[in-house]
């Protein structure tokens, strides 16, 4: 690939989604419970998950994922070796998974292919974290069929689920690292949409426990070439205006999104910043304005095509 198409600038990410009467990331060690942060209240979602939902849309998007369940020609799932193998080692695997060149990934190999390797990769995630204390709802019910031949009757299940929850997911990408992976700008570009339309769902959060999500916010924030600054954790400076407590919080008509804390924060170091690249939902209300707030920027808005029928 032409150095040229290298991502050469670093990118600051603000991710802000939400989830209603679903469960974001369930705990396998719990019961798959919401993760739940007892001491506050609070629920989160781990970088895993973000980048589950990437990689499944990205796929959608008809971009070659290394992480995924693929099956070969005698029905078995493909081994992380068989893949290696057929792209050609290293190298290949940089040059044909995108995901890989996104986040990077480890490699302890078996057979021929066991030379172990590991790939640092450009793009990481923070947990996601709720804005606010989110009340999690147990539900109970039965099954129609049983679930053996000496079973007379369906069985009784338990799932849980957060009422609602708007979450914040901070993320960075490292231009420094990307060379290194082969990560283009194009590439980026990509990320940024899957991120956005995989919380839009299609195939990708189609289960009972993933309907339910919407992307409300995405801030991308462009340093300005050759800067290794980052501001570091914008989901800190978040903060919901709401005549509610916490839990009883069931949608965008409930709150307002404060970003005044976060619009200082990037004003402070605006010499530091090219630009400030922004999508929002129509149903988030946010003050002030991104816009207005930041007219001493370039702020530029994006959109993410939403029709399913035109989605890629």
């Amino acid at each position: 690939m032409s150095e040229k198409r290298y991502l050469n600038k670093r990118h600051e990410i603000l991710f802000i989604y939400d989830v209603s009467m679903a469960n974001p990331n369930g705990d396998p060690m719990d019961e798959n419970k919401p993760r739940y942060d007892e001491e506050t209240g609070r629920i989160f979602v781990t970088d895993v998950r973000i980048k589950r939902t990437i990689r499944d849309t990205l796929k959608e998007m008809g971009k070659e994922v290394f992480v995924i369940e693929e099956r070969n020609e005698k029905g078995t799932l493909k081994t992380k070796e068989e893949k290696v193998k057929s792209a050609g080692g290293r190298e290949g695997v940089l040059e044909r998974y995108i995901d890989i060149r996104l986040f990077g990934g480890t490699f302890a190999l078996k057979g021929e292919e066991g030379k172990a390797w590991s790939v640092m990769g450009p793009v990481q995630f923070s947990y996601g974290k709720s804005l606010h204390r989110v009340k999690i709802i147990p539900v109970k019910g039965t099954t129609v069929m049983p679930s053996g031949e000496d079973k007379a009757q369906g069985t009784m299940w338990e799932r849980y689920i957060v009422a609602y929850a708007l979450i914040g997911v901070y993320g960075i990408a490292n231009q420094m690292v990307a060379k290194d992976t082969y990560m283009t700008e194009e590439d980026f570009e990509d990320m940024l949409k899957a991120l956005w339309m995989g919380h839009l769902g299609g195939s990708v959060l189609l289960s009972t426990s993933k309907l339910g999500h919407m992307p409300r916010l995405l801030i991308d924030i462009v340093h300005t070439e050759g800067s290794l600054h980052r501001i570091g954790n914008l989901d800190r400076y978040l903060k919901l205006t709401t005549d509610k407590n916490d839990e009883e919080i069931r949608g965008p008509n409930d709150y307002v999104l404060n970003l005044e804390e976060l619009v200082r924060r990037i004003e402070k170091f605006k010499d530091k910043i090219e630009k400030v690249r922004y999508a929002v939902d129509d149903e988030l209300r946010i003050e002030p304005d991104i816009k207005s707030a930041l007219s001493n920027l370039q702020v530029e808005e994006i959109s993410f095509e939403e029709d399913p029928k035109e989605r890629f």
